[in-house]
């Protein structure tokens, strides 16, 4: 892999600035570690200034800075009115961020609402998943 460079449909400043904003300039994209290529896959899908963001396990491969980092730019997009739609095994680090989940099991829905509702008989998010998978597969 190359250095990180725009798509066609994007300007080069834009995405200069998106790249440089998450620290993955000037470095061939093939040294970068698992933690700086989620940087750059987030730096790309915000070129365009989009209003939804989809993620797939945004924590996996961050340092505990990283996860900061993570956290605060995603709550903060979402309180500048975004929407992010994200997929984690980090129940915690779902707790930390979303005003709602979704609990799947082998890809059916098994409860869905804000996170509140979800814990209200458990001592957090992933005790609740654990429960509610429980009664999924006794049913």
């Amino acid at each position: 892999m190359g250095r990180p460079t725009p798509t066609p449909r994007t300007g080069r400043r834009d995405f200069d600035t998106r790249v440089q904003d998450f620290g993955a300039a000037d470095r061939w994209v093939r040294g970068y570690s698992l933690g700086m290529r989620q940087r750059l896959g987030l730096a790309a899908a915000l070129v365009g200034d989009p209003h939804v963001l989809v993620l797939d396990e945004p924590f996996n491969g961050l340092d505990p800075d990283g996860i900061q980092v993570m956290r605060a730019f995603l709550t903060g997009f979402a309180g500048r009115g975004g929407t992010v739609l994200l997929s984690s095994h980090l129940l915690s680090e779902v707790a930390h961020i979303a005003d709602d989940a979704l609990i799947l099991n082998r890809g059916r829905l098994v409860a869905a609402g804000p996170i509140d509702e979800l814990t209200d008989n458990a001592s957090d998010l992933e005790s609740a998943f654990r429960t509610l998978i429980h009664q999924e597969i006794r049913s």
